[in-house]
């Protein structure tokens, strides 16, 4: 390809407190390209871009814009630059028009000739083939429309740079497609497109380019006929192909009593969160998992059988019977426990003790109205203290002032003290050290030891090797594999994930 190089951004660096986000980053893109931008959870994307359009002062590094080098401070500056963000959140006004929100603020200027406006707006849409009037109320637009006109709009002000954050995660795949359109209507007019998104078939369908990210570090820039998808995988996750594959211990499944009976069954089940219709089953005693890159989808289906994201279609089935369940609670009496992946917004309430966190799902499900004694929540809590090993200086030690491995044992511990048939564990050991994750997997395979059902999800696959009998394999939000017993091995996720299997 001979075009030119627009942006360069050569060793960019980024440290936060103790964190060092970026790490001497480069990344280029050309003119008329449309270049995604790779990596699992907490590559340095977010960092990258943030830094770009002046969210975030670069540390160290330089940019160049047309080879001419740049600073810059602000979005603002970024936009008058020619570089343009459309963020995953639209960011525009629904009580007002599409030509308002093509024109709004423009300049500084206020709005004098409505009739020239919507005259113009129209052009614009028509010109990028963007299917609504300029007139239309923004708020009557589907979310694929809004993107668009947030596009035009960014296009519109002399954008030489756009950058995409994860534009299709809201969009069904007739609207990918109309978004498609338009990244190459703007690709052919020699806009430089920055795409991040987390659809590895999208990547493949799109893109001239791809540049990985992992852990604040450029992994490389490829060409995307160089780079095959399982190839792709294999470096977001930092894992070779044959790297311990072997890792895998015995069996862990459990042979005890109606060891071959489902405790848990749903059929096409489809949640408000954009999951495909799927389906799954859990046997007494076994622990299972769902695995997948970040955004394909695992963490949904496991807040759809729990209640936690709405459900519109399919069956839940405990022990052969149908049940429904519409909310959380209709779970948990039904023997369901969930600690979620955001332990600090959906898992500890920050400013209660460690005993009243640990006793808090057991008392919702008695009722308030039958609150437990003081005697009775100290035995609770310093039960599950006791038997977890929680690091706090006692039961009522405020839980926001312990480290995140003893907050996510306090979590583990309200749901053991329901003593549930079947318990989710997402992400439980994401940010936690060593020792303690060695912990809660220990723990994970003697609950299944005595008949308890677990569900286990990790972003490492080595976590997945070793705790889980059994995987569920997520991409692009619909389950693409399962893989069971010997099968599971390094080699054969990542290339289930890629769809080279």
């Amino acid at each position: 390809m001979a075009n030119k190089e627009i942006l360069k951004m050569r060793n960019i660096v980024k440290t936060f407190p103790g964190v060092k986000a970026l790490q001497g980053v480069d990344f280029t893109l050309r003119e008329g390209e449309i270049h995604a931008l790779m990596g699992e959870n907490g590559a340095g994307k977010s960092t990258l871009i943030k830094v770009l359009t002046g969210v975030y002062e670069k540390n160290d590094g330089q940019i160049f814009l047309e080879d001419k080098e740049i600073t810059i401070h602000s979005p603002e500056e970024a936009q008058k630059n020619g570089i343009s963000t459309v963020y995953q959140e639209i960011t525009l006004c629904p009580n007002l028009s599409v030509a308002e929100n093509l024109f709004i603020a423009r300049d500084g200027k206020k709005i004098k000739n409505w009739k020239k406006m919507n005259k113009e707006s129209e052009k614009l849409l028509q010109s990028l083939s963007i299917p609504v009037k300029a007139t239309e109320q923004l708020a009557n637009c589907s979310i694929a429309v809004q993107q668009m006109v947030a596009i035009a709009r960014a296009v519109d002000m002399d954008c030489k740079v756009l950058i995409l954050d994860e534009p299709t995660s809201s969009l069904d795949d007739n609207e990918v497609e109309r978004l498609f359109v338009l990244m190459n209507n703007l690709k052919a007019r020699g806009v430089g497109i920055i795409f991040v998104t987390h659809f590895l078939d999208q990547v493949y369908r799109v893109c001239d380019r791809i540049t990985v990210l992992r852990d604040g570090k450029l992994v490389g820039e490829y060409e995307i006929k160089d780079l095959p998808r399982v190839q792709l995988v294999s470096k977001m996750l930092g894992k070779e192909m044959d790297d311990m594959a072997d890792i895998k211990s015995d069996e862990k499944v459990y042979t005890g009593e109606n060891a071959d009976s489902d405790v848990i069954a749903v059929e096409a089940l489809q949640s408000t969160a954009g999951i495909k219709p799927f389906d799954f089953n859990i046997k007494k005693g076994e622990v299972n998992g769902f695995t997948g890159l970040l955004g394909s989808g695992r963490s949904e289906c496991v807040r759809a059988i729990f209640g936690a994201d709405k459900v519109v279609q399919g069956t839940v089935k405990k022990d052969g019977k149908e049940i429904k369940i519409k909310k959380p609670l209709d779970a948990m009496k039904n023997g369901i426990g969930y600690l979620p992946e955001d332990r600090k917004n959906d898992g500890i309430v920050g400013d209660l003790s460690v005993k009243d966190n640990i006793i808090i799902a057991l008392q919702v499900m008695n009722g308030f109205f039958k609150p437990f004694s003081k005697a009775e929540a100290e035995k609770f809590a310093e039960e599950y203290i006791k038997l977890l090993n929680i690091k706090t200086a006692s039961s009522e030690t405020p839980i926001k002032s312990l480290s995140g491995g003893n907050q996510q044992k306090v979590i583990l511990a309200r749901w053991l003290l329901t003593h549930p048939q079947y318990l989710i564990l997402d992400e439980p050991t994401r940010g936690i050290d060593v020792g303690t994750k060695v912990d809660i997997q220990k723990l994970v395979l003697q609950l299944a030891s005595e008949g308890m059902s677990v569900t286990f999800i990790s972003s490492e696959i080595d976590e997945m090797i070793r705790t889980c009998s059994r995987l569920i394999v997520m991409r692009d939000r619909q389950k693409v594999g399962e893989i069971k017993g010997e099968d599971i091995t390094q080699n054969k996720i990542m290339s289930t994930i890629a769809g080279e299997n």
